[in-house]
């Protein structure tokens, strides 16, 4: 059984910083890719940013410049780091391993203030 578990959320000001943690479970971490996925009240579940087994890494347009993805696959661990949080990035952030399966963190909730 995978499992997922994210940490790091919390309240900051627009400007501040933030380091999302998602650890996982299981063998399979290291040939997987890690997605990180966020959605806001009212809002869609959105794609932020993605890094595969070989490390190819994409950002969503809205998080390009602002947001680092990397991962330790010794410790089964994928970071975010956001930078220059916006009022809009405020969303719970979700975690996924993998594709067909695909494994779901609880997501934490990020809320930035103006």
């Amino acid at each position: 059984q995978v499992q997922l578990e994210e940490s790091g959320g919390g309240l900051v000001q627009a400007g501040g910083s933030l380091r999302l943690s998602c650890a996982a479970s299981g063998s399979i971490f290291g040939v997987n890719t890690v997605h990180w996925y966020r959605q806001a009240p009212g809002k869609q579940r959105e794609l932020v940013t993605f890094i595969s087994s070989s490390g190819t890494i994409f950002y969503a347009d809205f998080v390009k410049g602002r947001f680092t993805i990397s991962r330790d696959n010794t410790k089964n661990t994928v970071y975010l780091q956001m930078n220059s949080l916006k009022p809009e990035d405020t969303a719970v952030y979700y975690c996924k391993l993998g594709i067909l399966p695909a494994y779901w963190g609880q997501g934490t909730q990020v809320t930035v203030s103006s």
